[in-house]
């Protein structure tokens, strides 16, 4: 995906509707990072939709999402899923460059993520993953506010082979990055189940090596793959 504007501004709207039918597989990313500059007067927002197909999979795994000084940005993912389909969502968020050199110069980020099953029955909700990151006013951080940490990373994995045996090594992984890191499962839906990884560090590179070692992990597994290698930079 490009942005043809070069970054989002104050007002601007972005739509993204991806479908993935039954039994195809899409890698999608973006050609590079994602920028939110000063949005005065209102809010910079992306709304996107995904659906996946009878044994459809997707891996997205865009490059890091970077806000600026004064930006404020809202993020609101809808996603369908049939039982038998695989899902793979990585992400991670840092501060942008600030002219006195402080960090959290931005004023907010709100992420929320809604993740469907489809049933015979309808349907059902699996997860409503909601992240809200406000800065303090003031330049002190530290318990309370991402534990002193600068940069997030999230990964969301749905899957019919998700279980807590899966969670536990995806923990162990994380426990080799300088990094402060946490796994959750969601309930079964359907015969699937949701994993959410958050993992916070003070290194966009730190972020994006953890959860490339985790998704490399489930791609070696689950497909006999290799670790991505999108070749960016």
């Amino acid at each position: 995906m490009v942005n043809p504007g070069g970054a989002y501004l104050g007002a601007d709207l972005f739509l993204i509707d991806v479908e993935v039918e039954a039994g195809a597989d899409l890698l999608l990313t973006t050609q590079s990072a994602t920028k939110i500059y000063r949005t005065p007067g209102s809010f910079a927002e992306q709304r996107m939709t995904l659906r996946l197909g009878e044994g459809a999979r997707l891996e997205l795994v865009p490059d890091q999402l970077i806000a600026y000084r004064e930006a404020s940005y809202r993020q609101v993912s809808h996603i369908s899923l049939h039982p038998t389909s695989s899902l793979l969502m990585a992400e991670v968020i840092t501060p942008g460059w600030s002219p006195d050199g402080a960090d959290f110069k931005y004023e907010e980020l709100r992420l929320r993520n809604e993740i469907r099953v489809e049933t015979p029955d309808g349907a059902k909700l699996l997860a409503l993953d909601n992240l809200l990151v406000r800065p303090p006013l003031s330049d002190v951080t530290g318990m309370g506010f991402m534990e002193g940490f600068s940069h997030l990373g999230s990964l969301i994995v749905v899957d019919p082979r998700v279980d807590q045996e899966l969670a536990d090594q995806l923990d162990l992984v994380t426990r080799d990055y300088n990094a402060h890191s946490g796994v959750s499962l969601t309930i079964s839906v359907g015969g699937t189940t949701g994993l959410i990884l958050r993992s916070l560090s003070n290194s966009t590179q730190e972020l994006n090596e953890l959860l490339g070692a985790c998704t490399g992990l489930l791609r070696k597994r689950w497909f006999g793959q290799e670790p991505l290698n999108l070749r960016k930079y």
